[in-house]
């Protein structure tokens, strides 16, 4: 299993807006590609030194073969859906290896 994150920090301004954006929008889409098996969004609860409020948004895919489709097929539409928040938030994405769960 694997988890597709992506950690944003967003500007306070746009906060509302982008935060309505991800949850209506951004990761309803992007679970709709069927790649992805469920989503996790996150506060980071750190204050950040520049401002901004950071999020962590996990998705879980069964494959790396799912994941590598998702860049292919669907990353970049969704990636550009958020260009109008552009210049107001940064973003950076990391892939995870699940080694283990626990209960």
């Amino acid at each position: 299993m694997y988890i597709y994150n992506v950690t944003v920090n967003v500007e306070e301004e746009i906060h509302d807006q982008w935060l309505k954006w991800m949850k209506e929008e951004y990761i309803p889409a992007t679970l709709e590609t069927k790649k992805f098996r469920k989503a996790l969004m996150t506060r980071v609860m750190i204050e950040e030194e520049l401002g901004g409020i950071t999020y962590s948004i996990q998705f879980t895919t069964e494959s790396r073969e799912l994941l590598n489709r998702y860049y292919k097929e669907d990353a970049r539409r969704l990636r550009d859906e958020g260009l109008k928040f552009q210049g107001h938030y940064a973003a950076f994405s990391t892939e995870l290896e699940v080694v283990g769960e626990y209960d």
